[in-house]
Protein backbone atom coordinates (compact mmCIF):
# COMPACT_ATOMS: atom_id res chain seq x y z
CA UNK A 1 0.00 0.00 0.00
CA UNK A 2 3.06 2.24 0.08
CA UNK A 3 2.58 2.79 -3.67
CA UNK A 4 -0.88 4.24 -2.98
CA UNK A 5 0.33 6.30 -0.03
CA UNK A 6 3.00 7.90 -2.20
CA UNK A 7 0.30 9.11 -4.61
CA UNK A 8 -1.64 10.98 -1.91
CA UNK A 9 -0.42 14.50 -1.22
CA UNK A 10 -1.02 16.73 1.76
CA UNK A 11 -2.59 20.15 1.24
CA UNK A 12 -2.18 22.17 4.45
CA UNK A 13 -4.92 24.51 5.68
CA UNK A 14 -7.61 23.24 3.30
CA UNK A 15 -10.57 23.65 3.48
CA UNK A 16 -9.75 25.75 6.55
CA UNK A 17 -6.71 26.54 8.73
CA UNK A 18 -5.46 23.59 10.75
CA UNK A 19 -6.85 20.91 8.41
CA UNK A 20 -4.39 18.85 6.33
CA UNK A 21 -6.37 17.70 3.29
CA UNK A 22 -5.43 14.33 1.79
CA UNK A 23 -5.50 14.95 -1.98
CA UNK A 24 -6.15 11.82 -4.07
CA UNK A 25 -5.93 13.56 -7.48
CA UNK A 26 -2.34 12.35 -8.07
CA UNK A 27 -3.60 8.80 -7.43
CA UNK A 28 -6.48 9.02 -9.91
CA UNK A 29 -4.18 10.68 -12.45
CA UNK A 30 -2.10 7.48 -12.63
CA UNK A 31 -4.15 4.74 -14.36
CA UNK A 32 -2.07 1.87 -12.98
CA UNK A 33 -2.34 3.13 -9.40
CA UNK A 34 -6.06 3.81 -9.82
CA UNK A 35 -6.56 0.26 -11.09
CA UNK A 36 -4.59 -1.13 -8.14
CA UNK A 37 -6.66 0.97 -5.73
CA UNK A 38 -9.96 -0.28 -7.14
CA UNK A 39 -8.83 -3.90 -7.05
CA UNK A 40 -7.59 -3.56 -3.46
CA UNK A 41 -10.88 -1.92 -2.41
CA UNK A 42 -13.00 -4.74 -3.80
CA UNK A 43 -10.69 -7.70 -3.11
CA UNK A 44 -12.01 -8.54 0.40
CA UNK A 45 -15.54 -8.64 -0.98
CA UNK A 46 -15.05 -10.97 -3.94
CA UNK A 47 -17.37 -13.94 -3.67
CA UNK A 48 -19.60 -12.20 -1.15
CA UNK A 49 -23.20 -11.30 -1.81
CA UNK A 50 -23.10 -7.66 -2.87
CA UNK A 51 -25.98 -6.39 -5.00
CA UNK A 52 -25.06 -2.68 -5.15
CA UNK A 53 -22.26 -0.23 -4.39
CA UNK A 54 -23.00 3.20 -2.92
CA UNK A 55 -20.63 6.15 -2.99
CA UNK A 56 -20.78 9.56 -1.40
CA UNK A 57 -20.47 12.80 -3.32
CA UNK A 58 -18.03 13.49 -4.75
CA UNK A 59 -14.86 11.44 -4.50
CA UNK A 60 -16.80 8.35 -3.46
CA UNK A 61 -18.31 8.46 -6.96
CA UNK A 62 -14.88 7.88 -8.51
CA UNK A 63 -14.02 4.75 -6.56
CA UNK A 64 -17.57 3.52 -5.98
CA UNK A 65 -18.54 3.56 -9.65
CA UNK A 66 -15.37 1.70 -10.62
CA UNK A 67 -15.86 -0.93 -7.90
CA UNK A 68 -19.51 -1.37 -8.95
CA UNK A 69 -18.42 -1.80 -12.57
CA UNK A 70 -15.83 -4.42 -11.60
CA UNK A 71 -18.40 -6.31 -9.49
CA UNK A 72 -21.08 -6.02 -12.19
CA UNK A 73 -23.61 -4.41 -9.84
CA UNK A 74 -25.45 -1.07 -9.83
CA UNK A 75 -23.86 2.11 -8.48
CA UNK A 76 -25.94 4.23 -6.09
CA UNK A 77 -24.93 7.90 -5.80
CA UNK A 78 -25.45 9.53 -2.40
CA UNK A 79 -25.79 13.24 -3.17
CA UNK A 80 -26.00 16.65 -1.58
CA UNK A 81 -29.50 18.19 -1.42
CA UNK A 82 -31.04 19.42 -4.64
CA UNK A 83 -28.92 17.28 -6.96
CA UNK A 84 -31.26 14.33 -7.53
CA UNK A 85 -34.27 14.77 -9.86
CA UNK A 86 -36.59 12.13 -8.41
CA UNK A 87 -38.19 11.50 -4.99
CA UNK A 88 -35.51 11.22 -2.31
CA UNK A 89 -34.84 9.96 1.17
CA UNK A 90 -32.58 12.25 3.28
CA UNK A 91 -30.38 12.13 6.34
CA UNK A 92 -28.71 15.06 8.13
CA UNK A 93 -25.48 14.71 10.10
CA UNK A 94 -22.63 16.66 11.73
CA UNK A 95 -19.18 17.09 10.21
CA UNK A 96 -15.85 18.02 11.80
CA UNK A 97 -16.47 21.61 10.64
CA UNK A 98 -20.24 22.01 10.18
CA UNK A 99 -23.28 19.98 9.24
CA UNK A 100 -24.45 18.36 6.02
CA UNK A 101 -27.19 16.32 4.42
CA UNK A 102 -27.17 13.39 2.00
CA UNK A 103 -29.96 12.20 -0.26
CA UNK A 104 -30.67 9.13 -2.36
CA UNK A 105 -33.47 8.24 -4.76
CA UNK A 106 -36.17 6.30 -2.90
CA UNK A 107 -35.95 3.46 -5.43
CA UNK A 108 -32.13 3.21 -5.48
CA UNK A 109 -32.11 0.06 -3.33
CA UNK A 110 -34.68 -2.14 -1.63
CA UNK A 111 -34.92 -4.58 1.27
CA UNK A 112 -33.20 -7.36 -0.70
CA UNK A 113 -30.08 -5.33 -1.47
CA UNK A 114 -26.70 -5.93 0.15
CA UNK A 115 -24.71 -2.71 -0.27
CA UNK A 116 -20.98 -2.04 -0.18
CA UNK A 117 -20.33 1.58 0.78
CA UNK A 118 -17.25 3.21 -0.78
CA UNK A 119 -15.55 6.56 -0.16
CA UNK A 120 -12.10 8.00 -0.57
CA UNK A 121 -11.52 8.87 3.09
CA UNK A 122 -12.64 7.92 6.58
CA UNK A 123 -12.08 10.79 9.01
CA UNK A 124 -14.47 11.18 11.96
CA UNK A 125 -16.94 8.74 10.40
CA UNK A 126 -19.91 11.11 10.30
CA UNK A 127 -20.48 10.98 6.55
CA UNK A 128 -20.00 7.21 6.41
CA UNK A 129 -22.34 6.59 9.35
CA UNK A 130 -24.99 8.86 7.78
CA UNK A 131 -24.57 7.02 4.49
CA UNK A 132 -25.16 3.69 6.20
CA UNK A 133 -28.26 5.09 7.89
CA UNK A 134 -29.54 6.42 4.56
CA UNK A 135 -29.13 3.04 2.84
CA UNK A 136 -30.81 1.31 5.79
CA UNK A 137 -33.73 3.79 5.74
CA UNK A 138 -34.57 2.29 2.34
CA UNK A 139 -34.56 -1.20 3.84
CA UNK A 140 -31.26 -2.44 2.39
CA UNK A 141 -28.34 -3.90 4.37
CA UNK A 142 -24.83 -2.48 4.48
CA UNK A 143 -22.34 -5.32 3.95
CA UNK A 144 -19.27 -3.20 4.70
CA UNK A 145 -17.63 0.19 4.29
CA UNK A 146 -14.42 0.50 2.28
CA UNK A 147 -12.11 3.51 2.08
CA UNK A 148 -8.93 4.39 0.23
CA UNK A 149 -7.60 6.40 3.21
CA UNK A 150 -8.28 6.20 6.94
CA UNK A 151 -7.16 8.95 9.31
CA UNK A 152 -6.64 6.74 12.34
CA UNK A 153 -6.12 9.63 14.76
CA UNK A 154 -9.73 10.82 14.18
CA UNK A 155 -11.16 7.42 15.25
CA UNK A 156 -13.92 7.31 12.62
CA UNK A 157 -13.87 3.52 12.78
CA UNK A 158 -15.37 3.77 16.28
CA UNK A 159 -18.50 5.45 14.89
CA UNK A 160 -18.77 2.57 12.39
CA UNK A 161 -18.32 -0.17 15.00
CA UNK A 162 -21.53 -1.88 13.84
CA UNK A 163 -20.09 -2.34 10.33
CA UNK A 164 -17.17 -4.12 8.74
CA UNK A 165 -14.57 -1.49 7.77
CA UNK A 166 -11.82 -1.91 5.18
CA UNK A 167 -9.21 0.79 4.53
CA UNK A 168 -6.17 0.63 2.24
CA UNK A 169 -3.92 3.41 3.54
CA UNK A 170 -3.63 4.63 7.14
CA UNK A 171 -2.37 7.97 8.36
Amino acid sequence: MERLKNKIRDIPDFPKPGIVFKDITPLVKDPATLRLTVHQLLHPFLGREITAVAGMEARGFIFGALVAWELGVPFVPLRKPGKLPYDVQSVSYDLEYGSAELQVHIDAVDENDKVLLIDDLLATGGTAKASCELIEKLGASVVACAFVVELDFLAGRQLLRDYEVHALVHF
